[in-house]
């Protein structure tokens, strides 16, 4: 049986349709289905269901990714220690926000270092980028927390991210404060919001509840770049990591209020499996991160 097979098959997994595993391997879908048949019928199992328009994993499809995301990692892993050099392929999980507006530079710079490197990177919520740390389908995830999610994974503090709250400079808020706002300063003004289950919306709507502060969400939006043009066009105020918005505070289209909650922050964590295999590019770019 080809290892091709089983790259193959992770690659109909992760995307959940054989149309677009077969775009991002160059094949034609025809080669797909029958890679994926020829395997369903070396292991006597169906691998696949309909689920909608696309495809799911049956409960044997789930074990036999977890064993070929191994054996594909230890391929890759004797190609590189036999070779000595990068290349290979890097999966990183993170959300929109670091995938924005912290990995770029990074990026760009360990491509210039190693230009045969494949980067993948997959944005999505914390408690899926945790999931597939542990399932071995990216290479280790990039979040915005205080504290780690799950002590069984590999943790590692990259640095202190303050959260920023954000305003047009002609803001009345900006007008009445000197050098210093307090929470009380804050009552009743209108919030423009991310999604409920952004962690650092849930640790500001806990702050204000805990002193009494009264506030108004006059707009829910999930993407920060619309958060932050909202903003600049009404008369809102909203709460960022630093990093979403510090080219705007830069340029004076955007203004932090002076308010010092050192509890407004997060920690930017990297996560991997500790049995993770550090390849050369991986170590690389932890380095990186931590630089």
């Amino acid at each position: 049986m080809e290892l091709t097979y089983f790259h193959t098959f992770r690659e109909v997994a992760v995307r959940q349709s054989i149309t677009r595993a077969a775009e991002a391997l160059g094949y034609a879908q025809s080669s797909v289905t029958t890679q994926i048949q020829k395997l369903e019928k070396a292991y006597g199992v169906q691998l696949f269901e309909r689920f909608g328009k696309g495809l799911r994993l049956t409960e044997a499809g789930e074990e036999l990714l977890r064993i070929a995301v191994q054996m594909l990692d230890l391929y890759r892993q004797s190609q590189e220690k036999l070779a000595k050099q990068g290349g290979g392929t890097l999966t990183i999980g993170t959300i929109d926000s670091i995938a924005s507006y912290y990995l770029p530079p990074l990026i760009q710079r360990i491509r210039e270092e190693q230009p045969e490197l494949t980067i993948r990177m997959q944005p999505d919520r914390e408690p899926s980028i945790i999931s597939k740390v542990q399932e071995g389908e990216i290479d280790f995830g990039l979040l915005l927390d205080k504290t780690p999610f799950d002590p069984s994974l590999t943790w590692k503090t990259i640095r202190r991210e303050p959260l920023v709250v954000i305003a047009r400079p002609d803001h009345p808020l900006m007008a009445a404060a000197q050098r210093h706002l307090d929470l009380a300063d804050l009552d009743g003004a209108e919030w423009l919001m991310t999604e409920e289950s952004c962690n650092y919306r849930i640790m500001l709507e806990k702050l204000l509840r805990s002193q009494g502060v009264s506030y108004r969400i006059g707009l829910e939006l999930g993407n920060p770049e619309a958060l932050k043009r909202c903003v600049k066009a009404g008369t809102g105020i909203a709460i960022l990591p630093r990093m979403a918005a510090e080219e705007e505070l830069r340029r004076g289209e955007l203004a932090a209020l002076p308010l010092d909650q050192p509890e407004l922050s997060l920690e930017l964590l990297l996560v991997m499996h500790p049995k993770k295999w550090l390849s050369n590019a991986l170590r690389r770019f932890i380095e990186l991160c931590e630089q």
